[in-house]
Parts: C-alpha cells; structure tokens; sequence
C-alpha cells in the first residue's frame, strides 16, 4: 500500500491538531475510507452504508479566514470562509485526508464555494430542491438521493445495497435516540447538565468514526446524569433562567455565545439548530418498503431557513419553549447569513405573539464583538 503523506506545513502545527492528522492518516493508512461533509442535509446512512466514515466539515474558527479571503469575498458567511480556509491551507485533518467532500444547494454562498473548493478537493454536491411542499420536491430529493447512492458506488467500487443501508439507519436511529435522550435530562428543574456539554457533546458526534461506540458512551453519560438527578443533584443552579437557542449553527460560537450565556446566569435548555434537538428526534424507519426513500423523506423534513415556506421550524420551536419550560429564546445569526436573517423577523413575531422574550444576536468567529454580546446577554437574562 503506498504510504500516505501528511501536509507540507505539518510541522508548523500544535500537538492537538498534529495528533489529529496522525489519527486520520493512520485510520486512511490501515484501509478506511473518509467523506466530508457540510450540511444536516447530508443523507449519512448512505455514506455508512458504503463503508465510509463521515465527518463535518463546517469551518468553525476565523484562523483560517485570512487565507479564505485572499479569494472568496470578505462579506461572506464566516462558516464558508472559514470551511473554504481550513482546506485552502491543509490545516484540517479531516478535510486532508477525505477521498471525497460532499455539499449541498442550500444557500447561494456555499454552492458557489463548492465549484472553487472541487478545485482543491474532489467535491460532490448535492442538488436540494428549496421547499417541501409541492409533491415533485420529495420525488425530486429522492431522485438525487438515488444517483448519490450511484455515484459511490461508481466512486468505491462496490455495491450498496438496501440491507446495508438498513443496517445503517439502525446505527444512525441509534445514535439520535441517544441524544435525544440527553435533551430529555433538560426538561428537569434545575436541568442535569449545562448546554454547552450538551452542544460539544452533539458536535463531537460528528468527528467519529465508529458510530455505535460514539452512541454507546452518550448512553452512559445519559445513565449518569439520570442517576444524579435522581439522588437531587445538578451542576446548574435552580435560579439559572432557561433559554432556548436557535438560528444557526453553533460551532463556532459555542465559547462566544454559548458560555457567555450559562456564565451570565441563564442555562441552556435545548438548542433548535440544524444539529440540534430538531434534527435528532427526527428518525428512519428501519422496515420501510423502499429504505432509501424513508431516507431521503426523512432528510427533506429539516427544516432550514433555506425552505421557504419553512413554517415547520417555528412550530417546532414552540414547543421546545413549552416542553423546556423556556424562560427566553436567543438567536444567533451568522454575519451575512440572508436566509436565516431574514427568517428571524418570523421567528421574533412568533415569540411575540406567544409572550415568550427574545434576543437575535448577529455575530461571527472573531472575539472583535464578545464584550458587546456579553453585555447583551446578561441585560437579556437580567431582564428574565
């Protein structure tokens, strides 16, 4: 087997991200295959059924924004600059060492990228329709589902079966009733945990590569806290105000804006971004008649703010306020991300007209801003 080479710059790098590369080279190195990816849209059991490890890709740091603007427009989403960045300068490991990066239509800024990042990457996008309510839209998506399916298999050299892709729902199904169970601890007062544990916790998910034993130990830290809040006890404070969190992802804000808020006396409850709680209840039959298209349908119900109508997610939202027992909603808008900028004048109606307090906060991954939004927030929780 030929050898597999690390990047130019490794030696530049810190002992984390060094060790990174060493784990994915050796992991590339023994036969395993590796895909990126970017979006909640992304269809995972089809990659697990093809043998492959997925890991997101979502940049989640302005290190690498510099590099990105030296091509891509500075007033751009810092997500894409930063996604486009990270593979622009081989500092990623997962991107280094992926066989394939997969995309998706959603908004125009990361499709557009995608066409710069196939020059760095081989990159296969996938082509989302923008509602789901027409009838052609799910057969559209199904359509698409089916020749992703075809192209690894053309890609790989093997053949995906249906019992291959069932098997996989049933790691998948596994995996989201797992952290679904965690989000269920947050329902007691005082909750069992701090948000932020909970949204590492979910985004660590994504860098695994063994699904079932990443699933396995949400089991158990789920077991352990339950058992805590049985014997009385919780590492949140009673008074904490509960909040809800919502708008876009949260990776590269979670120190920013996620600590500042349980530093400043709230708690985080529940999160109603694409990887959170919305998406993780959301599970596949596993003895569906046609599995792939229980996949795709599945997928298609996300509700991004790049559907429109997208009236599903504030009807979801409403009643994670209800089943959280949520004291305020905070939402945080990525600079220059449209869909969900625009979104919030509905989403700020919706918490209007139900009495429940709001906050939009517009921001990015730099910490130019992180004293004005912790002033914000704690005038927000303050005021709960």
């Amino acid at each position: 087997m030929t050898e597999i080479e690390l990047p130019r710059t490794f030696e530049e790098f810190n002992d984390q991200r060094k060790a990174s590369f060493i784990k994915v080279k050796n992991y590339k190195q023994a036969g395993g295959k590796l895909i990126g990816f970017l979006c909640s849209y992304t269809p995972l059991e089809v990659m697990d059924a093809a043998g492959a490890a997925s890991v997101a890709l979502c940049g989640m740091s302005d290190e690498t924004i510099p590099a990105a603007e030296t091509v891509l427009p500075a007033n751009l989403c810092p997500l894409i600059k930063s996604t486009y960045g990270f593979a622009l300068t081989d500092k990623c490991p997962f991107t280094y060492f992926s066989d394939m990066i997969v995309g998706e239509t959603t908004c125009d800024g990361k499709k557009k990228m995608y066409e710069l990042l196939n020059e760095i990457k081989k990159t296969y996008v996938l082509h989302l329709p923008q509602g789901q309510g027409r009838s052609y839209e799910a057969d559209m998506w199904y359509e698409d589902v089916k020749l992703f399916r075809r192209h690894l298999e053309e890609f790989y050299g093997i053949e995906i079966t249906d019992d291959d892709l069932r098997a996989a729902v049933r790691r998948r199904n596994r995996l989201r009733r797992a952290l679904a169970s965690m989000y269920d601890l947050q329902r007691a007062e005082p909750p069992a945990m701090g948000g932020v544990e909970i949204l590492s916790a979910i985004q660590a998910s994504t860098f695994s590569f063994d699904i079932e034993d990443y699933a396995a130990k949400i089991e158990v830290l789920v077991e352990e806290r339950h058992a805590a809040l049985e014997r009385g006890e919780s590492p949140i404070d009673k008074n904490a105000k509960r909040i809800l969190i919502t708008g876009c992802p949260m990776g590269g804000v979670i120190n920013k804006v996620g600590r500042t808020i349980e530093r400043c006396g709230g708690v985080i409850v529940c999160s109603d971004d694409c990887s959170g709680e919305r998406t993780n209840r959301m599970l596949i039959d596993e003895n569906a008649p046609d599995i792939l298209r229980a996949i795709s349908d599945r997928y298609l119900r996300i509700n991004c703010s790049v559907m429109t109508p997208n009236d599903g997610r504030l009807e979801n939202m409403m009643g994670m306020c209800e089943k959280y027992h949520v004291d305020g909603v905070i939402e945080n808008v990525l600079t220059a991300c449209h869909t969900f900028n625009v979104e919030s004048a509905n989403v700020a109606k919706t918490c209007e007209n139900a009495g429940i307090p709001y906050m939009k906060l517009e921001t990015d991954y730099s910490q130019s801003d992180a004293g004005q939004l912790e002033t914000r927030i704690a005038a927000f929780i303050e005021m709960l």
